[in-house]
């Protein structure tokens, strides 16, 4: 069998591929072999000739493997939904910091998943401690808006938040300070930096909706105010429904990290289908498949080069690139045999950097799917 994608989120022209890790946990013991693209692959749902490309493939007894098959389809789908939504924010960031803030927009079990995916996804830095510790980072988050609520009820001045921040949390975390809570988001800013001058690292803007306006005017009075009062070393962040769509306005605003919440942890999963397209009889394989389908077992190529892709048969020479006529190489990896794992997946930073460099080589044009 073989996994291709049926469709991509919103028409993405492009996905990251992810899950593979949850797979090879999913089948080790099943006497099957797994091939698979390494995990934090770009990659388009065709190749150059327009055939689907296998991203992972099963061979095996079908009765071994066939009662696995709806959990493998909800982990890839799942975690590369989730990685590509994080990935695709945080090209849109660029060098701004991402932050995912989603733990809470999803079922508490599932938070290590989302938070690991949406780190080698490209976001910087996650605020579930379960799940950095998973990733084996540290959790990164801001103080709340009940921290200062406590302390304008209990000591008359909400201020004293950022005070005490400052003087309990532990020195390496950056002192970010959330100035939007009672007062004018522009005068709080200012007050805080006068409160904790060089060691206030930002100040967080999650202004509600209905106070709101324009955020990107806010954003710039914020600015503003910060720099012709001597803190220009303030940066802004900003949370609070955040996607790829709105973070270039308001980079261009000033504002230079996102607390990315629903977008990523509630990503819509890519849509992956599972199908027999080859039998094994008597030890020799015989092309089989539904209507709609390649059959035959493939290998895919992609020329380093070019990045274009081509799937072959699996018995057919490597092709060359049709683009620049050079070599190209082979992505499907053996990663299991007979249910034992014989490559294991990378750690979570090699494929986070694996996505980085894949995301940051598209144009303009390829990363949206049209010219802008």
């Amino acid at each position: 069998m073989e996994m291709t994608v049926s469709a991509l989120p919103e028409n993405y022209p492009w996905a990251v591929y992810a899950g593979l890790r949850e797979i090879l946990k999913l089948f080790e013991g099943r006497p099957v072999t797994i091939r698979s693209f390494p995990e934090g692959e770009i990659f388009r749902p065709r190749d150059a000739s327009g055939v689907k490309i296998p991203l992972l493939t099963i061979e095996g007894r079908y009765g071994d493997f066939l009662e696995l098959e709806t959990p493998l389809l909800g982990f890839a789908g799942s975690a590369s939904g989730i990685a590509t939504k994080a990935a695709r924010v945080k090209r849109a960031a660029g060098d701004k910091v991402v932050l995912s803030f989603g733990a809470r927009r999803q079922h508490p079990a599932l938070a290590p998943f989302v938070e690991y995916y949406a780190y080698i996804g490209g976001a910087d830095g996650v605020s579930a401690v379960a799940g950095a510790e998973r990733i084996g980072i540290k959790p990164t988050g801001t103080m709340p808006h009940s921290l200062m609520i406590i302390f304008r009820a209990r000591r008359g001045d909400h201020r004293l938040a950022w005070k005490a921040f400052d003087k309990h949390v532990e020195p390496e975390v950056k002192r970010i300070a959330l100035v939007d809570t009672f007062c004018d988001e522009t005068e709080e800013a200012v007050e805080a930096c006068k409160l904790l001058g060089k060691r206030l690292w930002g100040v967080r803007l999650d202004t509600p909706s209905s106070r709101r306006g324009d955020f990107t005017d806010i954003i710039r009075e914020v600015r503003w105010k910060l720099d012709v009062n001597g803190c220009r070393h303030v940066k802004i962040v900003v949370s609070g429904g955040l996607d790829e769509y709105k973070i270039p306005r308001l980079i261009e605003a000033g504002a230079e990290a996102f607390g990315v919440g629903a977008s990523i942890a509630a990503a819509k999963p890519v849509d992956y289908a599972l199908d027999i397209t080859a039998v094994n009889i008597d030890g020799r394989w015989i092309p089989l498949s539904k209507r709609g389908k390649f059959s035959g077992r493939k290998q895919v190529y992609r020329c380093p080069r070019c990045h274009v892709d081509l799937v072959a048969p699996l018995d057919a020479e490597p092709p060359r690139c049709p683009r620049c006529g050079g070599d190209m190489k082979p992505l499907l990896e053996t990663y299991m045999v007979d249910g034992r794992i014989v490559k294991e997946p990378e750690p979570p930073g090699d494929v986070r950097r694996r996505v980085l460099e894949g995301i940051f080589s598209l144009s303009a044009e390829e990363f949206l799917g049209f010219k802008p």
